[in-house]
């Protein structure tokens, strides 16, 4: 019995694709393109089976579309600048370029060793300045344009590392690597317009038909268009007003108070007359401003002792509160506290005894509505509203905004909870923002004959902070408009500009511009883009709002990027911690009799934790080399896609890459070991098959068809079931049955030809051994013969009086006195009808026959 040479062939095969540039593409408008591109990764280090599930996948559809005639483009590169680099630059003494690009090398090896089909001539890294020059022109160019701007912001400050926090590293309030208390700062950070695209990202979400329905609504939420009004209260004793949105003015009867945020302007005049007051704004400061973080914050307010006038009745007079869950960002920076229509409102004012008054009852309910600890939040009528009193919600709102109108107080108006993307990072490790501040002449962009403006390599993490405000030199330069002493701007780009266009580049790699616009038309979008659901708003909605800016611009003639978008599952194992609490590797243990899982190196107990998506934090992540060195790419490969939906997660064990490792074997035995002959290739067929060996020929031919409808709908675990059916079925004819040879090869070519996009280099081998000299790479994908796809018998549906009792295998379309004389001798029809003589018998062709006794 042989076995399958998995690193001979591996490498020869790879070899061979390689010479040959099987996957490097130019545009080509005489044949259809089908752009699929995996979110590129950051080079962190080594990559674990849970890395390569989404590569994989794009490279099953990728070879599968090449296969079907499509030029595709398939290109990979790196996501290369960002923080990780600098930790490693202070934890390690090493360069953040020369970690990096260490770290391409190993991973780009990696992805090699897979046999993904990339066009590796197209291969990018963001932190290159050939790459980064092109980004600078563009922030350039939407500066002109007014898509980028400066402005004062209140940001996530951590005080260790002197550095601004981006809400997804503050945990806890607290810094994610200094654990220091995060505090809220006002700094000047450059922003681009993304809420000028406000109306059309969120209508156009309707055009993503082939996007995933919750990565549509997470964006519809994310943009947030909201219809409200936006009024004042004033201020009772003073000549001033504080101004609020609300989404809600039907429910202004129930108002119990105003709340500001805590930087807003009457918070910090507050603040200055009463030390209390900026107490309390400095504890609220310590939150930082990542909405998740506020909303899971105990809610805390600070009565002021200022009164607001209520709009509708000047005799009703609402304290006004600093609170620490009204942001200054969203909105006015103000709201009015409705308590028993808002949970929020409802905790806040129950904390500091303020009164809970329903202006809304549930239809034919009365207006004695009882808030206990739940506000009521459901459609209804209005009570306790005066003029508004037993109107519904949508027409109570209309009216109130009517009203505010009338008193000159206020107007309907339409909100987006969508806010201008801040693209400020005080790091070093990112593309420079092209911009000198000069004294004399303020803003100066740096002209374009002088970019890119490069980082300098010179740089040392010694001191907290940004090292580019650090260096002694790189910073001071002159004026690009008077000529006098200025200085560069040391912020750089946060990194999710580099990922919002680089599917751009890739349709011109190697072009002088940021891209050829030709290249661009003929590729452009990206067919099918598969990614993490992680990145289902900001990175989507940012690469999305560059394409308009960038058409804006005159760079190109399209919205949207992505025309299709597919979210692959987790890839799971086990968690493993010893005695003291530390995370193992799936290697440092080991299961001993009995089941019981014990450290390798001394039988300590090993405490086995649910199974978690592979984290290098939890340590439970299966080496990719390792699985490769062992199994070979094309077990890792099959295994990530035959064992779950792909859109699920997917639990990886030692047993299931076992499993597919031997399936691997008995299909290249089934090739290699054929019981009998095969014809040659591309032998005539015989003009005598059995019958079994004509259903044989029917299951290869139904089954490519259920492959292919499969790779088109992404449901790869079924495609792998549907061959292991195959093989099975294979296994099971007799070989020597007249036609069983033909039949056979049929079947093992089939084999190999469905396997391809999963297994290529077990089906190159494969196809070498069936006498093919073309590569497999370079062969059509199989058609199904449309008359194989009908079975020529069918199983009927035999009654007595309606009931079902047996059925009956027939000719199909077979004649209908031979299905009445056949069914009527059936045992079980003979035994119900009792020796009574059939009234009739009701034949529906193909499907049931009933016997009426």
């Amino acid at each position: 019995m042989s076995r399958y040479n998995v690193r001979e062939n591996e490498d020869k095969w790879r070899a061979a694709w390689a010479d040959r540039r099987a996957f490097a593409v130019t545009e080509d408008p005489a044949r259809p393109k089908y752009y699929v591109l995996e979110m590129f990764p950051y080079p962190s280090g080594r990559l674990h089976v849970g890395h390569v599930r989404n590569y994989t996948m794009g490279d099953v559809l990728a070879r599968y579309k090449r296969a079907r005639g499509f030029n595709v483009l398939h290109p990979m590169g790196w996501d290369a600048f960002g923080l990780p680099a600098e930790n490693a630059a202070i934890a390690s003494r090493v360069h953040p370029a020369t970690w990096t690009y260490e770290n391409i090398g190993v991973m780009g090896d990696q992805l090699r060793r897979m046999g993904i089909a990339y066009d590796w001539n197209r291969e990018i890294a963001t932190c290159h300045p050939e790459y980064y020059r092109h980004e600078q022109k563009m922030f350039l160019d939407f500066l002109k344009a007014g898509l980028a701007y400066r402005k004062e912001s209140w940001v996530n400050w951590d005080p260790v590392e002197n550095t601004v926090l981006a809400n997804e590293q503050v945990i806890d309030g607290r810094g994610w690597r200094s654990g220091a208390p995060v505090e809220r700062r006002r700094l000047s950070q450059w922003f681009f317009k993304i809420t000028e695209f406000a109306d059309d990202l969120l209508a156009a979400i309707k055009t993503l038909d082939r996007w995933p329905e919750r990565v549509r609504l997470m964006q519809e939420n994310w943009i947030g268009r909201s219809e409200g009004a936006r009024f004042h209260f004033r201020l009772a004793g003073r000549d001033d007003s504080v101004e609020v949105y609300s989404t809600r003015p039907d429910t202004l009867f129930g108002a119990s108070f105003v709340a500001v945020s805590p930087n807003h302007p009457l918070a910090e005049e507050a603040a200055r007359a009463n030390p209390a007051v900026a107490a309390f704004i400095q504890e609220c400061s310590r939150l930082g401003t990542s909405e998740a973080v506020i909303e899971a914050a105990e809610k805390l307010g600070f009565d002021t002792g200022i009164k607001a006038v209520h709009p509708f009745d000047e005799t009703i007079r609402l304290p006004v509160y600093v609170a620490n869950f009204v942001l200054m960002e969203y909105g006015t920076g103000a709201i009015f506290g409705c308590p028993a229509h808002d949970q929020r409102d409802l905790d806040f004012a129950r904390k500091y005894g303020l009164p809970v008054l329903p202006v809304v009852a549930p239809p034919g309910g009365g207006a004695d509505v009882a808030i206990g600890d739940e506000a009521y939040t459901d459609p209804g009528v209005l009570v306790n509203s005066r003029f508004l009193d037993g109107l519904d919600v949508p027409e109570a709102k209309r009216r109130a905004i009517a009203r505010l109108e009338e008193l000159g107080c206020g107007s309907g108006e339409v909100q987006f909870r969508l806010r201008d993307w801040g693209v400020s990072r005080q790091r070093y490790w990112g593309c420079p923002i092209p911009i000198v501040h000069c004294e004399a002449c303020g803003i100066v962009p740096v002209p374009e004959s002088d970019l890119p403006v490069r980082l300098p390599e010179d740089v040392t993490f010694d001191r907290p902070g940004n090292p580019l405000d650090h260096h002694p030199t790189w910073k001071h330069v002159a004026c690009p408009s008077c000529g006098k002493p200025a200085r560069r701007e040391t912020d750089t780009f946060d990194t999710f500009v580099e990922s919002s266009w680089y599917f751009l580049r890739f349709c011109s790699a190697r072009d002088e511009n940021a891209f050829d616009r030709k290249a661009v038309d003929y590729w452009m979008p990206v067919d099918q883009y598969i990614g993490g659901v992680e990145h289902a708003v900001l990175h989507l909605l940012y690469s999305r709002f560059f394409m308009r800016a960038l058409s804006r611009c005159g760079y190109a003639d399209m919205a949207e990027p992505f025309a299709g978008l597919f979210t692959q599952g987790m890839v799971c194992h086990e968690t493993y911690q010893d005695p003291e609490g530390k995370w193992l590797f799936p290697e440092e243990v080991r299961r001993i009799e009995g089941g019981a899982v014990v450290t390798i190196d001394g039988d300590r107990p090993v405490t086995v934790g649910r199974s978690e998506k592979m984290s290098k934090s939890k340590k439970n992540v299966v080496g990719l080399e390792a699985i490769v060195e062992g199994f070979g790419a094309d077990t890792a490969r099959l295994f990530l896609l035959s064992d779950s939906p792909p859109e699920r997660d997917l639990e990886w064990t030692d047993g299931g890459a076992e499993g597919v490792w031997r399936f691997i074997n008995r299909v290249w035995r089934m090739v290699t070991e054929s019981p009998v002959a095969l014809p040659p290739a591309g032998a005539a067929r015989p003009d005598a098959i059995d019958p079994a060996g004509d259903a044989a020929l029917r299951l290869v031919h139904k089954t490519i068809q259920a492959v292919t409808e499969d790779l088109e709908g992404f449901r790869f675990n079924k495609a792998v079931a549907r061959i292991r059916e195959l093989v099975n079925g294979l296994g099971e004819l007799d070989p020597a049955l007249p036609g069983a040879p033909w039949v056979l090869r049929q079947g093992c070519e089939a084999a190999a030809q469905l396997l391809c996009p999963m297994t290529p280099h077990l089906s190159e081998e494969l196809w070498k051994e069936l006498g093919h000299a073309a590569l497999l790479v370079d062969t059509p994908w199989p058609q199904a013969d449309a008359a194989l796809l009908v079975d020529d018998m069918v199983t009927l549906a035999v009654q007595v009086n309606g009931k079902l009792r047996g059925t009956l295998d027939m000719p199909r379309d077979a004649d209908r006195a031979l299905i009445e004389r056949a069914a009527l001798e059936l045992p079980a029809v003979i035994r119900f009808a009792e020796g009574k003589p059939p009234r009739k018998v009701v034949v529906v062709p193909n499907r049931i026959v009933n016997v009426v006794v």
